[in-house]
């Protein structure tokens, strides 16, 4: 039986989020509103794909169309946003053996290649996955490009003690023996986005990177994500904010979504191991299983991340056009 994939219909999407929770691949910003709003603050069109063999559901494929130019293009994140992943979240495959299993991923990407190409025509396209889609390969027999990229993953699953233990020298005395009372991190609302977000903009823009994601699209995500959590850390040394680290929390992950920059504040504090422990340590109490560091592809930071012992974990980057159009494409800031 063939898979059929369409624009998720009404009925569709009531249980659109559902499907989500129960995908590997699903993220936060696979949701419902969470896609919303990303397609709101892209100036996009989001065409939410989902596929069925019989009644059963296969997966899904948030798909984001941009006119710009008379120029059709066709994202999954949009650009601009700084999502960390998006793409296909598929569906009632674990149980199938490697033959079946291909075979029905493969024509749900089939199908929905199709869409994308019949009804969008789209003549630049970019996906970038979750970490737990784990085969590029539909992709790449559909004429995109296929760039693997990685991130660091930290278990939540052992204990507290055990998990210190295999920080780092450094990172572990800075979390040790920093005095509990010279700092406080707490996880805050609005104001601590804010701050959050101001803060990364100036740094970013000290380093001549552009860092255009509206403030309010992190506000707006937060306000109307259903089932996840978008978590603003600060730390606060005399009650004056010093960093945070904005960590988006769904299902049994926390990542280090935004925040985390090295501050200008003149405190004998490690900001940002305390940050990042602070986060571990909720983890650990509310039953997470990883802490996602989000990227593990800048050398410079990954000395950082690196002494957490995490695990390296791979995803993709997905390119689709030609190489005028992937020069146009350019135009968009921030499509990789």
């Amino acid at each position: 039986m063939s898979v059929d994939v369409r624009v998720a219909t009404a009925d569709d999407l009531e249980r659109w989020n559902e499907y989500v929770g129960r995908s590997p691949q699903g993220t936060l910003c696979h949701e419902l509103e969470a896609l919303r709003v990303q397609a709101e603050h892209a100036d996009a069109t989001l065409h939410p794909l989902i596929g069925f063999k019989g009644q059963e559901v296969v997966g899904l494929f948030p798909v984001f169309e941009i006119r710009k130019q008379f120029v059709t293009t066709a994202f999954s994140p949009p650009p601009h946003l700084r999502v960390p992943y998006l793409g296909p979240a598929l569906l009632n495959l674990e149980k199938l053996k490697q033959r079946k299993r291909e075979r029905r991923r493969q024509r749900f990407m089939d199908g929905c290649f199709e869409w994308i190409s019949s009804e969008l025509s789209p003549k630049y396209g970019h996906v970038r996955t979750s970490t737990a889609f784990d085969d590029a390969r539909p992709f790449k027999w559909s004429g995109y490009e296929s760039t693997p990229e990685y991130t660091y993953a930290v278990d939540l699953t052992v204990p507290a003690d055990d998990l210190l233990m295999s920080f780092s020298s450094d990172a572990r005395s800075n979390v040790r023996n920093t005095d509990d009372d010279a700092y406080e991190v707490t996880v805050g609302g609005t104001e601590e986005i804010r701050l959050i977000h101001e803060q990364v903009q100036n740094r970013y823009e000290s380093q001549g990177i552009g860092f255009d994601v509206p403030v309010e699209f992190v506000l707006e995500l937060a306000d109307r994500s259903e089932n996840g959590h978008v978590r603003p850390y600060a730390l606060r040394v005399d009650g004056e904010f010093v960093g945070g680290i904005l960590a988006l929390e769904y299902g049994g992950t926390t990542g280090r979504w935004m925040g985390g920059v090295r501050t200008d504040a003149d405190v004998d504090v490690p900001t940002n191991d305390l940050l990042d422990w602070a986060i571990m340590k909720d983890g650990l109490e509310a039953g997470l299983e990883t802490y996602d560091l989000v990227g593990a592809d800048t050398r410079r930071i990954n000395r950082y991340k690196a002494k957490f012992n995490p695990e390296l974990r791979t995803y993709y980057s997905l390119e689709y056009g030609s190489w005028g159009m992937r020069t146009v494409a350019s135009l968009y800031d921030n499509v990789k």
